[in-house]
């Protein structure tokens, strides 16, 4: 029986658990211009020391006024390369594969002067109204997106995964509550998504599997559900995408009627049902803190790998604990083996 500590291989990737940590913004590029520094060394090497699968790194963006912040990190610029491969060849040599986000944050770039998005409707009344793209910039931006995977695959990533969720360009493109275009790009909503995949396919190696992190439900007044984004998905994995990152919300400011379950696994639904529907394999992640917890979702074919975040956020080395939880083999750093039980 799979379990959270049996290896994964997709394509050309072959990772040693199931677990993922997933993109977090750590909102420190104290510089402000999108290069990655010591803090972002310290916490992503640290988790590979600490055992995990996958890293996946934090929100990257095409284009300056693409960060939600002006401390954000970007790959526009080949000076933004080499630290980032600092970390990425630091934490393969502790035995993790590392991804890393690509994205644009359209509407919700709280630093630009004047946010970019499909059609000129702010997030929220306290937010900027954005200016709706041309035509023309809409496919300079596909171009910018592969611009930055191309940077990445040259920093030595194991993995792409663009950023289809939480209310970030690309989700502001497949949801009509916010693309309100006539151009092409709103008579065909996942039109730019499919742009930006293919985009990214053209510059990644064949082997290289393609991610994409999608929101399954909307929890805003007259948005999507599980039906619709198994619809979107389907075009998008028609285009490239070999593994859904499932995750929910962001596009609006949440509904009372629409809150989302504060529970423990409340999104793994979402991820078991655009498995199932698909057939193709997805990250489940949302409050899996909990070693049996998350070992079940494996166990039970919800999902493929399971992201943690919040519990990675207060212990780098989650996975090595959670080997020690479930009685489960797992290389140990010869530097640690004294503070681990002998699984």
């Amino acid at each position: 029986m799979k379990h959270l500590f049996t290896p994964y291989e997709i394509k050309g990737l072959s990772l040693k658990n199931r677990v993922v940590m997933p993109p977090m913004c750590q909102y420190s590029v104290a510089e402000k211009d999108g290069i990655a520094n010591d803090w972002h060394y310290t916490h992503y090497v640290s988790r590979a020391v600490g055992g995990t699968g996958l890293i996946i790194i934090e929100m990257t963006d095409v284009e300056p006024d693409g960060r939600i912040s002006d401390f954000d990190l970007g790959l526009w610029s080949d000076e933004q390369i080499p630290a980032l491969a600092r970390i990425i060849e630091a934490s393969h040599q502790h035995g993790a594969k590392v991804g890393i986000q690509i994205a644009h944050a359209g509407r919700k770039a709280e630093d630009a002067e004047v946010p970019v998005a499909p059609s000129a409707i702010p997030f929220d009344e306290k937010s900027k109204t954005p200016r709706a793209l041309s035509t023309q910039e809409v496919e300079e931006m596909v171009e910018k997106f592969r611009l930055a995977v191309r940077r990445a695959v040259q920093a030595g990533v194991d993995t792409i995964e663009l950023h289809g969720a939480h209310g970030y360009l690309i989700h502001q493109f497949h949801s009509p509550l916010t693309n309100k275009r006539t151009d092409k790009y709103g008579q065909e909503l996942t039109l730019f998504g499919k742009e930006v995949i293919e985009a990214a396919k053209s510059e990644m190696p064949a082997d290289m599997p393609l991610i994409m992190r999608i929101s399954a439900k909307e929890y805003v007044e007259g948005g999507y559900g599980i039906n619709e984004s198994i619809a979107f998905a389907k075009e998008y994995q028609a285009a490239g995408v070999d593994l859904f990152h499932i995750s929910a919300g962001g596009e609006g400011p949440i509904a009372a009627a629409g809150r989302p379950g504060t529970h423990a696994a409340y999104q793994v639904p979402l991820a078991r049902a655009i498995r199932e529907a698909l057939n193709v394999p997805v990250i489940a992640v949302g409050r899996l803190d909990e070693p049996t917890l998350a070992n079940s979702v494996i166990g039970n074919e919800d999902a493929d790998l399971v992201a943690v975040g919040r519990g990675m956020l207060r212990n780098p080395y989650w996975t090595l604990e959670a080997a020690t939880v479930l009685h489960k083999e797992t290389e140990l750093p010869r530097q640690y083996q004294l503070g681990f039980p002998k699984v």
